[in-house]
């Protein structure tokens, strides 16, 4: 045999090897083996399988403390605080607006008080170096003054209105202070709304605390303007006296709030009667001291009118002002008196010119500023008496 022979025979075994064993293998299921690649995975593939577990970024202290956390952010309580702080500048606007007018009340009343003042020095003066009884130039500074008076009693109406809205205003802010409190509680707020509540509640108190100023200075200037008033005006009522009698005579006698007590009594706690113009008769006393208290009426002046014109008014003041200092809680009677001697009819004329001289001095006791009410008018007749006479008794 050939080795062409021996070849040709090898090849025919291998194909009817290989013809055997494929129909074997369609006999059975296919099973396809798992396929190993070599090439590598790209890099989106890799990121997207491989991702877990990853470092984390470190965080340093600046990035917690910076913007990145309080990035500006609007909630329901930014809107609250919002309407808060609104309605706080109207607040303040208001008070600054109140202080502003009470400014200027203050600064009107001064120039008022500055002509009254201005006025009666003017007045006081040319008294004091003398003057004649009803100088028109004198008249015309009193009717100044009372001007002057009477537009300070203008503002106190003003005042007084003026302290109803400081009151309403300090209504506002407490109520705007207990929203402020209760906007604590609202639910939904960042860190910075609560800061603005903060700035917003210690601005509140602030204005509180003007607002309570404000009041205080209004009803200062209330009381004080009041006082005032009814001190000049008396005053004024005795000034305007001494312009028609051309005489100085002092303050009213009703400018007595305080007076001092002493301990002991004066060495002479008589009375002394005021002596010193045509009609009165007088004697001595001293005023050093408060007197022990009266037990009974004391005679304190007697006028006589016997002239025409008797010139009591600066006697009388001088004796009633110093009574008022030994005795501020004193009472004071008037009594008109008039001769017995003489037939009805001449007793009843002078009864009636008796009475009227009283009467014309219990007019110039309250134009000095004496209280009406302290004092006690009667009459009666006397056989001593000579002519028509006025008795000031204290008790």
């Amino acid at each position: 045999m050939t080795f062409r022979n021996v070849f040709a025979l090898t090849l025919g075994l291998v194909a009817c090897s290989g013809l055997t064993a494929s129909l074997a293998h369609a006999q059975q299921p296919v099973s396809r083996p798992i396929e190993i690649n070599a090439y590598p995975m790209n890099d989106q593939l890799k990121s997207q399988i491989y991702s877990k577990p990853a470092q984390m970024q470190d965080i340093s202290p600046e990035q917690v403390r910076g913007k990145t956390y309080f990035e500006p952010t609007s909630t329901i309580v930014t809107q609250k605080v919002n309407d808060l702080s609104t309605d706080l500048d109207t607040l303040q606007g208001k008070v600054a607006m109140l202080s502003a007018n009470l400014n200027a009340l203050q600064r009107e009343g001064e120039g008022k008080a500055a002509e009254y003042y201005a006025a009666v020095a003017t007045i006081n003066t040319q008294l004091q170096a003398g003057t004649t009884p009803g100088n028109p130039r004198l008249l015309k500074r009193v009717s100044l003054a009372e001007s002057s008076l009477e537009n300070l009693g203008s503002s106190v109406a003003t005042l007084n209105q003026l302290a109803a809205e400081a009151a309403t205003t300090s209504s506002e802010a407490s109520y705007l202070l207990e929203a402020v409190r209760a906007a604590y509680g609202l639910s939904g707020a960042i860190e910075e709304d609560h800061v603005r509540l903060s700035e917003l509640e210690d601005g509140v108190n602030n204005t509180m605390v003007i607002i309570e100023r404000l009041l205080n200075n209004v009803n200062d200037d209330i009381t004080r303007t009041t006082t005032y008033l009814s001190s000049e005006r008396n005053n004024l009522r005795t000034l305007a006296l001494a312009v028609s009698n051309g005489d100085l005579y002092g303050k009213s006698l009703s400018n007595r709030p305080f007076s001092s007590v002493a301990t002991e009594a004066s060495a002479d706690a008589s009375m002394p009667v005021t002596a010193g113009s045509p009609g009165l008769m007088g004697g001595n006393g001293s005023y050093g001291r408060q007197a022990a208290p009266l037990s009974g009426p004391r005679p304190l002046v007697k006028i006589k009118f016997d002239q025409a014109n008797v010139n009591y008014e600066e006697p009388v003041y001088v004796a009633v002002n110093e009574a008022l200092q030994r005795y501020p809680d004193a009472r004071f009677d008037l009594v008109a008196v008039h001769p017995a001697n003489g037939n009805a009819a001449e007793v009843a004329i002078e009864s009636t010119k008796a009475r009227r001289n009283a009467e014309k001095v219990l007019r110039t006791l309250t134009q000095m500023g004496l209280p009406l009410d302290r004092i006690d008018l009667s009459h009666k007749q006397s056989p001593d008496a000579s002519s028509n006479e006025v008795h000031l008794y204290i008790h």
